[in-house]
């Protein structure tokens, strides 16, 4: 078994974390503890985001290093009369891959381990058995024999439901395993930045923000941003992993393992080509390996924080994930690492002249 080490034990923490859109102080509690250490003051915006500020140098520019603390689950909408809760998906779910699925339903008595119920196969016609079950025709069983006896236990429409799968170092001690690295690996990377600024000189105010409520329209990005007003920000998330059976270089070109990814494009935004390019030089100087991504669909907080006020020149850098938006992701801690270590460079030389020099490509 590996012994973890204080990097290990802060991503279990955060990933065992508990946190759906609307529903994140568990989350925001974890990355509250790792990265008020750190910061000069942590404050939190009204909707809870965590925005935790490292001064360098008063009045130098503003960077924003955005995490978001939510990861995708469900909401309880109704328990029928036998006792089977029905639910909704809050974030981006594919019906494909939620069947059979442990999950905790997040009572105000506790939470409360369940599963999403599926049919036999022996039951099922063959033409049934290709079909794709949709996610209104779900729901999940807590073990109630009726609605009474459920909400004995404590459940009650609104609840949220996150799913179960704790952190785990596989047999390559490189690849980690967790639910929920969409996208604390985000925040950790925000509170990483922070430890590793301790008692270096910086040219600038860095903020490491844990916003709230991405997955359903990055809306603590829009929140966090506004109390922040950045003159850059960076949007930390996962991107997607192309290295597995199926996915092709059309699909996703990254590998885990070679380097974080510099988001081109996505659905809501595209980067910003001075601060884009400043973070590929910085790259090449400093040796960082990086990978190239662009996506069609889908976005991240930098969507919402370039929108700000009049504008903020942002860039999304990612950490290459298999399994995205299902029970449990795998990424590789050195892309972790090296995520981390580029956007501390950058920082370091984001002084006013410079800031004010790439804005304007």
């Amino acid at each position: 078994m590996t012994a973890y080490d204080e990097t290990l034990t802060m991503l279990k923490d955060l990933t065992d974390a508990n946190g759906v859109p609307g529903n994140e102080k568990e989350a925001r509690e974890a990355m509250k503890k790792y990265i008020a250490p750190y910061a000069d003051e942590v404050t939190t915006d009204g909707l809870g985001s965590l925005i935790a500020k490292k001064t360098g140098q008063t009045g130098g520019p503003r960077i924003m290093v955005a995490g978001h603390l939510d990861e995708i689950g469900f909401m309880i909408t109704h328990i029928d009369e036998k006792g089977f809760l029905k639910f909704q998906t809050v974030g981006g779910w594919w019906e494909q891959v939620m069947l059979a699925q442990r999950v905790n339903v997040m009572t105000r008595k506790g939470n409360i381990t369940g599963i999403i119920g599926s049919k036999p196969p022996h039951i099922l016609p063959a033409e049934q058995r290709k079909k794709t079950i949709e996610k209104k025709d779900m729901f999940i069983d807590i073990g109630a024999s009726s609605r009474e006896e459920a909400e004995e236990f404590g459940v009650r429409p609104g609840d949220s439901v996150v799913p179960i799968c704790d952190f785990e170092v596989m047999n390559n001690e490189k690849l980690l395993m967790a639910k929920a690295w969409d996208n604390r690996i985000g925040c950790a990377i925000a509170i990483e930045v922070l430890k590793q600024l301790e008692g270096e000189a910086h040219p600038n105010e860095v903020y490491g923000v844990g916003t709230v409520q991405e997955e359903v329209g990055l809306r603590g990005a829009r929140t966090s941003a506004h109390a922040i007003q950045p003159d850059i920000g960076f949007g930390v998330d996962v991107g997607i992993a192309g290295d597995t059976p199926g996915v092709t270089e059309n699909d996703a070109r990254a590998k885990i393992g070679e380097g974080p990814q510099i988001l081109v494009y996505d659905a809501s935004m595209i980067s910003h080509k001075g601060v884009r390019e400043f973070v590929l030089e910085t790259a090449e100087e400093a040796e960082i390996p990086y990978q190239f991504d662009a996506m069609s669909a889908g976005g991240t907080d930098s969507g919402a924080i370039h929108l700000t006020a009049n504008g903020v020149p942002a860039l999304s850098i990612t950490v290459p994930t298999r399994y995205i938006h299902t029970h449990a992701g795998i990424l590789h801690r050195d892309d972790f690492e090296h995520a981390v270590k580029l956007i501390v460079a950058v920082i370091k030389k984001l002084d006013r002249e410079t800031v004010d020099r790439i804005t304007l490509d």
